[in-house]
């Protein structure tokens, strides 16, 4: 009973500790819902406790609750039929991403979300870590052990790619890029 006990108090521990973080990551990529943002939040969490209490908890619980809240916001994304851009242009929600405004505009965070849901994993989380927590590609590279120049590189790809999901949204809506 002691170990179960141990594992109960760490796992309590560690939710004090992330839920917050958590909380925040999960409400940057919920495009202004807050339902969704503690659907998902609390989904995470269940997961977690389930799975902690079989395996153990990881290394790094904060990078594995991200990593499960990301996913299960990507299916939801995937499921869910995008918003088309109808007052915004590809290059008016790339500008607000720029200047950390796209909270501004809930169609504008949608289409974020939603294009970012359909990047490759690697690509979403380097644009998140760069516009959404304003991380400086000095720390994004040491983080990653990259070098800043391809930190430069993998961003500007990362970027073209949430330009050809936006412009499918602007297509969708029959409006041009």
């Amino acid at each position: 009973m002691t170990g179960t006990r141990d594992i109960e108090s760490r796992i309590v521990a560690i939710y004090r500790e992330t839920i917050l973080p958590l909380y925040g990551y999960v409400s940057r990529n919920s495009s202004g819902d807050r339902t969704l943002a503690e659907d998902v939040t609390q989904e995470t969490w269940l997961r977690a406790v389930r799975d902690w209490r079989r395996k153990g908890v990881p290394d790094q619980p904060i990078a594995w609750l991200t990593t499960v809240a990301r996913n299960i916001l990507v299916s939801y994304y995937r499921r869910k039929r995008p918003l088309p851009l109808e007052s915004a242009s590809v290059e008016d929600v790339l500008a607000a991403l720029d200047a950390g405004r796209t909270e501004q505009s809930s169609e504008m965070s949608a289409a974020v979300c939603h294009a970012l849901a359909r990047l490759p994993t690697a690509q979403a989380q380097l644009l998140e870590a760069f516009h959404f927590e304003d991380r400086r590609m000095s720390q994004i590279a040491d983080s990653m052990g990259l070098s800043v120049r391809a930190v430069e590189g993998r961003l500007r790809r990362a970027r073209q790619n949430l330009r050809r999901e936006l412009e499918a949204l602007v297509k969708t809506a029959g409006g041009q890029g």
